[in-house]
This record gives structure tokens, C-alpha cells and sequence, in this order.
């Protein structure tokens, strides 16, 4: 089994500025790395024989590298064997450090892990997962360090890391016996810098979902905006809206307001730019805890999660370009509005949901699949007629049978439905969680009964009212004590004539 423990670091100001330093070198290193491999790629299979414009000198098939893929360097081993990229990269630090002496200030194991890095986002590509691209400053945080490299003092909370030293960190969680450190990655947030432990244990097996054919209880799941989550039976999960809500826009309107009046370069700018990228982690740190939380509760209802295969990135494509054909001009598309929904939709983080949903039900020995939610929201889930008409809003009712329920719990049990035919879930259990549509409650009014009916036979607890600054509730001065001294007074003097 493999897990990963996040710590916080407690650098000092030395440590915490060689830390920044080695970010910037690293991010360097590996735009070139990157810069390397393409222009090998360009000389080998696109120029051919012809000029480079550039540095104006001809290009043959045997100045090229004659490894496929590969970098600037010598290609072949000491026995003769022809080395990838990585290890041509990987060769050449040592003619990297002489040439910039300033690289040998950072520790050689983690230049080494900075080529892995990015032999791991070829690899990606190689799978269909995008090209590597260039790093910038916002997203180049963090450096690894290879396995056994780093020293740890779990008595005194602290740990040494070569080439920057030993600090303190918060110890907030013990790392369970039996499991071994493997990689160190440390990485730089708003907060400060954090610690990301991967622990490894082969002898815990790995948490495997529960096969199919065990299933005896399945829900459906139907994500959405107004509310995040509409189960099959019945229950809703509230959305948040953690960065989309009035307070939140407004504060972050209002700080992003003070970063344009503040001077480029200046400190106060910084400072400003700093206070918005906390407030983002902090929204992302909220988002985050409540995403753990509906996790959990989704895998307590059943055995199996059915949820939608959703396209979010196409969701939020932008709208095709329309063109006026007689004048040339551009027409409006419906950008600007959907620009708000797109917000709505990150917001929302339906994939982050999905992930966390489908981590929790393995670790459980529960199981998560996913189905195609094609027409599941305009599908009667009584007859099973499709009409797009059938919905309105958050009202469904079908055109066919006239069957009505709330549009999007009936679209969760229809993928409840296309789950079990498509995966053949053996469910013990009606598929329909509602049953038949229930009558419509009809209000009958009760003639023979003439007398407004109290508060006291009704139920209704009457609002006790408590005046400020009285003295009613004094002992001694209540108004029924009165009338009652009142009338033993009148009494008393009658007896007395």
C-alpha cells in the first residue's frame, strides 16, 4: 500500500530564501531541458538536410542525435548501448554545474529528479494526456528528493534536508508502523512550505473495489449547481458555493481592487498580490474539507456509487464563433453569459468530487462506475419516455403518462437504472428508490366545524411575549398576584361591614 502524508515546515529566513533560489534554478533547468528536446526532435525529423535559418548551418540525418527522441549529448554508454533522453540529461550535469557554477549549490539527487519530472510528463504524452508544456513561476512549486536522502527526528520534530539544512516541522500525524519513506517532495504554498511524505508498505495489500458480482445495494448520483448532489433516494448535499457566493465575491472584488492602485514592483503590491493568493488557497482549503465530508456520507448509502461520466472541459468550452455572412461582423454568441456558469462549474469541482468519492468507497471496499448521462434528465423514469419538454427547470413532469417529480432526483434514478442494466448489478432491492408517483394530497374542508380552531388544539405553541426593561418577570409582581391581592382586599372589607 502507498500513502501520502502532507507536513508544514518551519524554515527560517535563510533557509526559506534558498529554498525560493532553488525554485527559480530548477524551473530554468527544466525549460531547457524541455527547449533541448524539441530542437533535437526538429533537426532529426523536420529540418532534414535543409539550413537552419537560425544558426545557419546544415543539418544532416548524422549530426542529429541518432537516438529517437533524444537530447544534446553523448548518445552511446561505456558498453555500447544507446541511452534515451533522460540519461543523456541526466549525463550531462556535471558540464551543466562548470558552466554555471551556481547549479552546484542544489543537490544533485534533486537535478536528477527534475529530469524524472520531466520524463514522466513525456510519458503522459505518449498515453495522450497533452504535450509537456513550459513552466512559469505560478505553477513550478516544488522539487522532490530521492528516496533514504532525507533524515527525519520524529522525537524533536525535525528534519534534515541536504543541501538546505535541518528545521523544524509540525509533527501532526505518526507514520504507521510497517511503512517505509520513499520519495520527499517539498513544495511552496501561500501558508508556507509544506512536506509531502510517500509512504510505501508492500506487505498491505492495495485497496481493491469490491467486484460487482458482491453488489447488493446501488445509488445513483445527479450532480449539479443549485445543489451539488441529488442522490437516488431522495437525499440532496447542499452546494456552498465557497468562491461564487455574494460575501466571497465581494471581499475578493474588493482585494483584487487594491492590487491595481498599488505601483508595479513595489512591496505594497506584493503584499496585496500575497493576501489574494491566500484567500484562494483558503477557498480551495474549505472546498476541499466539505468535498471529504459528502464523501464519506455518499459511501455509507450503498455498495456501489453510480455516477455521471461527465465532459467538464467540453462544458466549458467556449461558444463557437457566429459570423454575419452579408457584413462580415461578428455576432453575439452567449459568451459573457456563459461565463458565470463557467465559474459555477469550477466552483463546483465535480471531478475533485468524483475522485474523492471514488477513493473513499475503495478504501471501504465499496465501488464507484460510471455511466453515459445522455438524456438522463429528460427520460420519465415511470414510462421511460423521452421528451425534452418533460422538464422545467427543477419540475418534471411527462408528456406521456404524467408522471412528476423533481427533475434532478429523477434524473439520479435513472442512472441508477442504466447502471444496473449496464454493469448487470444484482440488486436485492426495487431499482426505483421512490416507488410508484404518489397521488397529489388534496385539501378537504370540514363544514360540520363552525369554531375557529385554537392554538391549543391545534398544537401551535403560542409566542410568549417578553417586554425589555419590564418588570413583570419580578417575583412578586405578576399580574395574576395582583388581581388576586386585589380581591382578598375586596373581600376582607365586605366581611369586615
Amino acid at each position: 500500500m502507498i500513502l501520502s502524508y502532507v507536513y508544514k515546515l518551519r524554515p527560517n529566513e535563510e533557509q526559506s530564501a534558498k529554498m525560493d533560489n532553488w525554485l527559480d534554478m530548477l524551473r530554468s533547468h527544466y525549460n531547457w531541458c524541455i527547449a533541448d528536446r524539441i530542437d533535437n526532435y526538429y533537426q532529426q525529423f523536420i529540418q532534414g538536410e535543409y539550413c537552419d535559418l537560425k544558426t545557419k548551418a546544415v543539418a544532416y540525418p548524422l549530426t542529429s542525435c541518432v537516438v529517437r527522441g533524444g537530447a544534446t549529448g553523448y548518445p552511446w554508454t561505456g558498453a555500447g548501448k544507446k541511452r534515451n533522453a533522460g540519461k543523456i540529461q541526466d549525463a550531462e550535469l556535471p558540464i551543466l554545474k562548470k558552466a554555471r557554477p551556481w547549479y552546484a549549490l542544489i543537490d544533485s539527487d534533486v537535478l536528477q529528479r527534475n529530469i524524472a519530472r520531466l520524463d514522466t510528463a513525456y510519458k503522459n504524452f505518449f498515453e495522450g494526456r497533452g504535450f509537456p508544456k513550459f513552466k512559469n513561476r505560478s505553477n513550478f512549486r516544488s522539487f522532490e528528493y530521492k528516496p533514504g536522502r532525507v533524515i527525519f527526528n520524529f522525537d524533536k520534530s525535525r528534519v534534515y534536508l541536504p543541501g538546505i539544512g535541518e528545521m523544524k516541522y509540525f509533527n501532526s500525524r505518526s507514520i504507521p508502523d510497517g511503512f517505509n519513506i520513499r520519495t520527499i517532495t517539498i513544495r511552496r504554498q501561500q501558508q508556507g512550505w509544506y512536506m509531502s511524505v510517500r509512504l510505501e508498505n508492500k506487505s498491505v495489500p492495495e485497496l481493491s473495489p469490491k467486484p460487482l458480482t458482491e453488489v447488493n445495494t446501488a445509488v445513483g448520483l445527479d450532480l449539479g449547481l443549485i445543489k451539488l448532489v441529488h442522490c437516488s433516494d431522495g437525499s440532496v448535499l447542499d452546494n456552498p458555493k465557497f468562491s461564487t457566493n455574494k460575501k466571497t465575491r465581494q471581499l475578493l472584488k474588493v482585494r483584487q481592487r487594491r492590487i491595481n492602485r498599488k505601483k508595479k514592483g513595489s512591496k505594497n503590491r506584493s503584499k496585496a498580490v500575497a493576501r489574494v493568493a491566500k484567500l484562494h488557497q483558503k477557498i480551495v482549503d474549505r472546498r476541499s474539507a466539505h468535498q471529504w465530508k459528502l464523501a464519506h456520507k455518499v459511501a455509507n448509502k450503498a455498495d456501489c456509487i453510480i455516477a455521471e461520466d461527465l465532459n467538464i472541459q467540453g462544458m466549458k468550452s467556449r461558444c463557437k464563433v457566429k459570423k454575419d455572412e452579408k457584413t462580415g461582423q461578428y455576432l453575439k454568441n452567449g459568451q459573457s453569459r456563459k461565463q458565470g456558469l463557467n465559474r459555477a462549474i469550477s466552483d463546483a469541482a465535480w471531478g475533485e468530487l468524483i475522485s474523492k468519492i471514488e477513493y473513499v468507497t475503495a478504501k471501504r471496499g465499496k465501488i464507484l462506475v460510471k455511466v453515459d448521462p445522455k438524456h438522463t434528465s429528460q427520460t420519465c423514469g415511470a414510462c421511460g419516455h423521452v421528451d425534452k419538454a418533460s422538464r422545467d427547470r427543477e419540475k418534471f413532469i411527462c408528456t406521456n403518462c404524467g408522471f412528476f417529480s423533481h427533475a434532478d432526483i429523477n434524473a439520479a434514478q435513472n442512472i441508477k437504472l442504466i447502471g444496473i442494466k449496464q454493469y448487470g448489478l444484482n440488486i436485492k432491492k426495487v431499482p426505483r428508490d421512490s416507488g410508484k408517483p404518489k397521488e397529489p394530497i388534496q385539501l378537504k374542508l370540514n363544514l360540520d366545524v363552525l369554531e375557529t380552531p385554537s392554538p391549543e388544539s391545534t398544537g401551535v405553541r403560542r409566542r410568549q411575549h417578553c417586554t425589555r426593561r419590564s418588570e413583570r418577570n419580578v417575583p412578586g409582581n405578576q399580574i395574576g398576584e395582583q388581581l388576586a391581592l386585589f380581591d382578598m382586599d375586596i373581600l376582607g372589607s365586605s366581611n369586615s361591614a
